[in-house]
Parts: structure tokens; C-alpha cells; sequence
């Protein structure tokens, strides 16, 4: 061990990291791992020793740090800071790519100089319940949002979840509550849309024996039901005025009184709330409260479009292809990818999922093709995407995704001519095509 006085104390922090149940490491100032626990080795299991070797290398892959690889860095964070950092990185593991909420707290000497580093990394589970299988994606405005949630999860704070219709926002909101110290208690959805005033309170409150011509026996309404768990309003923008009142004082002062009841009820549950309308253009407008509005939205999170998640699309319709079609396994060809990556979705994973189940039903044998997919087999040139929308700021690597997915679907030559008018090796060229086709 070196002589060096900032290593004195290495031993007995590198036995402190065996108490940790998460996978965590110890690193100095240059991204080397100067330990890890046996949380990390197993979940980082390769042929190769850990010890000397630089983080990014372990969980990235990467040649250089993660912010000279367009991503953020914990550790160039914390030195800027000095405080504690804590991110959502996606790691590559045994398992495959994972998103991983890394902590990072620095150790400072005896002159308050950090010298090292431990990292924590909580695992953000996937797949364990119905609703995760549907959650995937590792783009950017994907893992933004996920991050976003997972800050929120283990907290009460009221969540506003902001996106188009078919975005996913109630899976977002099963995932709030799957993570959060409520898991074990009920998820209750009230569809706010359609439900006329008096539908609106009778649903949401219940009501007494006798309280209106039909009410022949009492019922439990949905704020009772979500007791101790977790109470989601869909499509709150949707509530009527006169009702907007009511669950404003419901969220004020946590209690309640059934349609034809004299007796207030203590109400005890987390709000989400959702919406693909403009809260605050409603708000101007006078069509929405402005104190509910701000009693709802202390923590917005704003769900990105498929459109955004351009990445994501393909490894969203294989995941689709599969659970679809368990009796008849079945891939999408490269033709096809490239039809799914041009074309524009208004109608999001909803809209993704329809594509997916119709060429099922269109396609005879093992193979999705763009004829199963559209009806003329090719994405509509209206609905696919400009390679850099006016005014809008693009992320490097969804431009050049953006821009080789339309070149491969026009080119009609082969790869070794198009990777030279590229500039490219064909080796190179090969690489990125299969990232496109992978999601990666």
C-alpha cells in the first residue's frame, strides 16, 4: 500500500463499504477504484479484476469520464460542490443496462481537502411488477423523467404528472406508488373525465342510504378506499368548477363528508394527480382554481413524448412484439426498425402498442415487416420528423439517430459506400446502425 499520508486511512474505510447492503465503491480523485463491497462485484461480475480501474470504465464502458461522454458526472459535480451528489446513471451490469440512483459523498483530510470518494448505487428496479414491464427506456428525456420520480417516490409531496395522452401516465404514477412507503396499501384511480358534478362527489367522497333517489344502500366512495395508499386523479384538468372547491378543501384540511352524511371522515392518502391540459392557461382563463392548482403541482414532472424518446422506440416495440405474442415468437426486421424510428407517434405508446398488435394479425410468419406495420409499408412523409426542428435544441446523439435512420431508408447502395460518403469506417457505420436498431 502506498506511503502516501492520504492513504492512511484506506483500510478502515474500505471495511466500512461491507456494511452496505447496496453495491458501493471507494475512488479517489482519479476515478480509480481504490475498493468495492460484494454488492458491486456481483453486480458489476466480470472477467476482469476491479481494483485500479476507473469507475466509468466498470459501469460505463467508457474510455473517458462521463462528462467528456455527454453525461453528467457525480464526481466532477462533487468537487465543483463539495457536497454530496446523488444523479440517475444508466449502468451496464450483469443483468444489462440498469438505471442506478448513484450517491456520491466525498472524504476530506485532516486539512478538509477531498482526497476520496464513496459512491452508493440504489438499484432502480424493473420488471418486478406488471406495470414496470411496460416501463422502458434509456434516452435522456426517458431518464430525466425517471430520475424526477424516483426523488419523489419515497416522500407524500403531491406529484402533477404533465403529458400528452398515451405518454404513460398512469404507469408513472404506479410507479410513485410502488416505491413509496405506501406500496402496500391500495392504488385507487378516479377517471375525473366525463363525470358530471354529482357523479363527481358521490365517486369521490361515496354516499349515505337514502341520500338521492336510487342511493338504496350506502356506499364507500374512493377517497375511503384509497385509505393509507395512494389516491390518482386522471385527467384532473377535467374536474368541474363547482367541484374544484371541495377537493380543495379535502387536500386542506385532509377530511371529508359523504353525500347526505352530517359527519366529517378523516381521509389519510398520497395525491397524484394528471393531466394532458394547461393547467395554467386554465388558471388565466379562469376555468381552473389557482389555489388548487398550486396545491397540486408542488411537484410537476413532465412525461416526454415518444416523440422525444426517439431512442426508446424500438426497444419499446420489441418489449411490445414479445408480451404480444407469447405463443408465436416474433422480431421486427432492420427495415422495419428503421420504419418505426422515421415515423412521428401523436398518440405516443398507445399509438405504438396499436402499430404493434395490428401487425400480429397481418403477418403470417416470424417476421415484422413496414407492409405489416403501415398500410402502404412506408411512414408517411407528414408524419416523420424534421432532422432539426426550427428553434428547437437536439440532442447530439438523437440528431445523428435522427438523421442515419433517414439516410439508411433512402440509400439504396451498399454499407461500404455509404460509411465512405459518411466518413466513416464500415466497421463504424456497422456499430451505430446496430445502436439504432438496439435502442442504445
Amino acid at each position: 500500500m502506498s506511503t502516501d499520508p492520504r492513504y492512511r486511512s484506506l483500510p478502515a474505510i474500505s471495511s466500512l463499504l461491507d456494511a452496505i447492503a447496496e453495491p458501493a465503491i471507494l475512488m479517489n480523485r482519479d476515478y480509480e477504484i481504490c475498493a468495492a463491497n460484494e454488492a458491486y462485484r456481483r453486480t458489476f461480475a466480470t472477467d476482469q479484476a476491479i481494483l485500479n480501474r476507473h469507475c466509468y470504465e466498470v459501469s460505463h464502458g467508457y474510455r473517458v469520464p462521463c462528462d467528456q461522454a455527454g453525461e453528467t458526472c457525480p464526481l466532477r459535480q462533487c468537487l465543483d460542490s463539495g457536497q454530496r451528489q446523488r444523479i440517475l446513471h444508466i449502468h451496464n451490469t450483469a443483468k444489462g443496462r440498469e438505471h442506478v440512483d448513484v450517491e456520491l459523498s466525498p472524504i476530506r483530510d485532516d486539512d478538509g481537502e477531498i482526497q476520496f470518494f464513496v459512491e452508493i448505487m440504489h438499484p432502480v428496479n424493473h420488471g418486478e411488477r406488471q406495470f414496470e414491464k411496460q416501463m422502458i427506456g434509456f434516452s435522456p428525456a426517458y431518464t430525466h423523467m425517471l430520475e424526477l420520480l424516483s426523488r419523489a417516490a419515497p416522500s407524500d409531496i403531491s406529484v402533477l404528472l404533465l403529458g400528452e395522452s398515451g405518454s404513460g401516465k398512469e404507469l408513472a404514477a404506479q410507479y410513485l406508488h410502488s416505491h413509496s412507503h405506501r406500496a402496500a396499501n391500495p392504488f385507487v384511480t378516479v377517471e375525473c373525465s366525463g363525470l358530471t358534478e354529482s357523479l363527481f362527489e358521490s365517486e369521490l367522497f361515496g354516499h349515505e342510504k337514502g341520500a338521492f333517489t336510487g342511493a338504496t344502500h350506502r356506499k364507500p366512495g374512493l377517497v375511503e378506499a384509497a385509505r393509507g395508499g395512494t389516491l390518482f386523479l386522471d385527467e384532473v384538468g377535467d374536474i368541474p368548477l363547482p367541484m374544484q372547491v371541495k377537493l380543495l378543501r379535502l387536500i386542506e384540511t385532509g377530511s371529508y363528508r359523504p353525500v347526505g352524511s352530517i359527519t366529517q371522515k378523516q381521509a389519510d392518502f398520497r395525491l397524484i394527480c394528471a393531466t394532458h391540459r394547461d393547467l395554467p392557461q386554465m388558471v388565466q382563463d379562469g376555468s381552473f382554481r389557482r389555489d388548487l392548482y398550486y396545491r397540486i403541482s408542488p411537484f410537476p414532472v413532465a412525461l416526454p413524448s415518444l416523440n422525444e424518446r426517439q431512442a426508446d422506440i424500438v426497444p419499446l416495440a420489441t418489449h411490445m412484439l414479445e408480451q404480444l405474442s407469447r405463443k408465436r415468437p416474433m422480431q421486427l426486421s432492420d427495415a422495419a426498425c428503421d420504419w418505426l424510428i422515421q415515423r412521428r407517434f401523436p398518440g405516443n405508446i398507445r399509438e405504438l402498442r396499436n402499430l404493434i398488435e395490428r401487425s400480429i394479425l397481418l403477418c403470417d410468419g416470424n417476421v415484422i415487416e413496414p407492409a405489416h406495420l403501415g398500410p402502404d409499408g412506408f411512414a408517411d412523409p407528414d408524419l416523420m420528423p424534421d432532422v432539426l426542428p426550427a428553434g428547437d435544441i437536439v440532442a447530439l446523439n438523437d440528431l445523428e439517430a435522427t438523421y442515419l435512420s433517414r439516410i439508411v431508408s433512402r440509400y439504396q447502395g451498399d454499407n461500404s459506400t455509404l460509411a465512405a460518403q459518411l466518413g466513416v469506417s464500415e466497421r463504424t457505420l456497422y456499430r451505430k446502425l446496430k445502436a439504432l436498431r438496439d435502442g442504445q
